[in-house]
């Protein structure tokens, strides 16, 4: 007999800047190229806030190629605030849209993540974010990850040279 869970399905952004997580942002709704630009307009100016903005100024933005992302809408946005600093399908700098090895929050964040949200069962969409939140807060004060995290990105390049851009994650 299956059981259907009473987790709803929930869309989370999370950025990594430096030596910390940015705060993830649960979407309320269905990811849409619309909501994802509202988010970058308002929720991530505001996960921003207590980021300098000489350091906001400079830094990058990369995305991966979910279909929101790349949106028109999105991309005109993008164009317009990070001119030639954001790296995505359609940006100033392509990326391989699966290319997770050589991305920090898929290879890092999200796997580290996971295995903290599901140490024991969630019970609820609501549990879920509270996990997230909490979770999150555990990467941002682990000593010592975001260097480990740069070490394993910096091999990670070496070997996707060496390779000369074939896959290489049966070297990791």
């Amino acid at each position: 007999m299956n059981k259907s869970s009473p987790l709803k399905s929930v869309n989370i952004w999370a950025g990594i800047l430096g030596d910390y997580v940015v705060s993830p942002y649960i979407f309320p709704d269905r990811l849409t190229g619309a909501t994802y630009r509202i988010f970058l307009e308002q929720g991530l100016s505001s996960l921003l806030q207590a980021v300098p903005l000489p350091i906001q100024r400079a830094m990058w933005f990369r995305h991966d190629g979910t279909p929101a992302h790349i949106s028109s809408t999105v991309r005109r946005f993008l164009i317009a605030t990070y001119p030639s600093r954001w790296i995505g399908r359609g940006g100033p700098v392509a990326w391989y849209p699966r290319s997770p090895e050589l991305n920090p929050l898929d290879f890092f964040f999200w796997v580290r993540m996971k295995s903290l949200v599901y140490e024991a069962s969630v019970d609820s969409t609501e549990d879920l974010v509270a996990r997230i939140a909490v979770d999150a807060d555990k990467i941002n004060t682990t000593p010592g990850i975001f260097e480990r995290v740069r070490q394993s990105f910096l091999r990670r390049c070496e070997l996707c040279n060496d390779t000369r851009g074939r896959q290489f994650q049966h070297l990791l």
